[in-house]
């Protein structure tokens, strides 16, 4: 009971302070003269540099596991998935000049809708019917929810008034979700084909492979952003702070999920994140003021219905599954666990939006061969990886 408190406490302690100071750094005005931190790609520097750094750190000091051994092969899927990482967060960041932070945070709820669609798309993934009822549900409720919209302006002395919710900062949040869900389905394919790559690792050369990549950027000469970046958080310490913060609480945040994970399971994970999603929400609306009317409410009420459908879907699945698979196992391929991945990058944890891969394990007293020997063996694998983009 004790191991729960602290995993739930951690989850809710280090997301909650995360999106917090997301929408600080974000939306505040810094120092005499008001001025925001606008220069998102040193923020996901900042960001990718801990989460690989405190992932590192997880893998040697809290799990006492060697490194994954690397090849070109691996640093090309690495690399291929910190190149759609880092390409998608400056959308959601962008976004975030246009709508306010709840509305960010419900619509990252339809990630399952570009994940689903890049699936069948780029994988030619099949889903059951009911996943489809979910996307639906989730869809329809964003789409209530700015519907109903509380109109409403914001702006500061001397500055043009922006309207909030508009449609272009919609459609940077769509850009977001669909690179989002390319970047999910290529981690679901690159666990898949390689069973020694877990979540931890891919927490770590993923964002390790994004910090090598915005550093070259930022060092580009014809990119001020690095200089501009500095001078502001030289002359705005507060700033610094914060974004420390912020920082830090996500990696943490991780490695939170992966202990919950090996501890408790897929579904307790999934639940505390869901509801981690809606105490976002409610701290935004009522510490930051952002109002929502009864019908907001409403909507928001059939998007969260949506992704508790999917979680109990899943877990029935899971275990229809564990029991058709259990027929055809040795003795010996007992220990099956889940693997979580973050995308690692803030706008991807302001869903947490958690990759869940289920590969076999090899017990302590005997190996076994991690390789697909049968078609079935493949066909088994296959259905045991399984996004959970809710």
């Amino acid at each position: 009971m004790l191991d729960f408190a602290v995993c739930v406490g951690g989850i809710y302690v280090c997301f909650l302070t995360w999106s917090t100071m997301q929408e600080r750094v974000t939306s505040a005005k810094y120092g005499a003269d008001h001025k925001q931190f606008n220069f998102t790609i040193v923020l996901n520097l900042i960001q990718a540099m801990m989460a690989s750094l405190i992932g590192y750190v997880y893998i040697r000091g809290v799990q006492r596991k060697p490194m994954l051994k690397m090849n070109g092969h691996r640093w090309k899927r690495f690399f291929q998935v910190a190149l759609l990482s880092s390409s998608a967060s400056p959308f959601g960041y962008m976004a975030l000049r246009y709508i306010n932070y709840p509305t960010m945070t419900l619509a990252k709820t339809c990630k399952m809708v570009p994940v689903v669609f890049m699936n069948k798309l780029l994988y030619r993934r099949h889903y059951p019917a009911y996943k489809y009822a979910v996307v639906a549900m989730v869809t329809a409720g964003v789409s209530a929810f700015m519907l109903f919209k509380t109109s409403s302006k914001r702006g500061g002395a001397g500055t043009a008034e922006v309207v909030e919710n508009s449609l272009y900062g919609l459609f940077l949040v769509l850009i977001n979700l669909t690179i989002d869900g390319a970047v999910n389905s290529t981690q679901d394919q690159v666990f898949a084909e390689d069973p020694e790559i877990t979540g931890q690792h891919m927490m770590c050369m993923m964002n390790l492979c994004s910090t090598v990549l915005m550093t070259a950027w930022l060092l580009n000469p014809f990119n001020p952003e690095l200089v501009s970046a500095l001078r502001f958080l030289r002359t705005h310490p507060r700033a610094m702070a914060d974004i420390g913060m912020f920082a830090v609480c996500g990696s943490l945040g991780q490695c939170f999920v992966f202990y919950t994970l090996a501890k408790f399971g897929s579904l307790t994970l999934t639940t505390v994140t869901v509801t981690r999603k809606f105490l976002t929400i409610l701290i935004s609306v009522f510490y930051n003021g952002h109002p929502l009317n009864s019908r907001q409410w409403s909507a928001t009420g059939v998007v969260f219905s949506g992704i508790a459908l999917d979680v109990y879907m899943k877990q029935t699945s899971k275990k229809s599954a564990s029991r058709t698979v259990s027929l055809d196992e040795k003795p010996t391929d007992k220990h099956e666990t889940i693997e979580s991945q973050l995308l690692g990058t803030p706008d991807k944890l302001a869903k947490v939006d958690v990759v869940l891969t289920a590969e076999l394990q090899p017990s302590t007293e005997q190996k076994i061969d991690r390789k697909p020997s049968t078609r079935h063996e493949l066909r088994r694998r296959q259905q045991l990886v399984e996004v959970a983009a809710s």
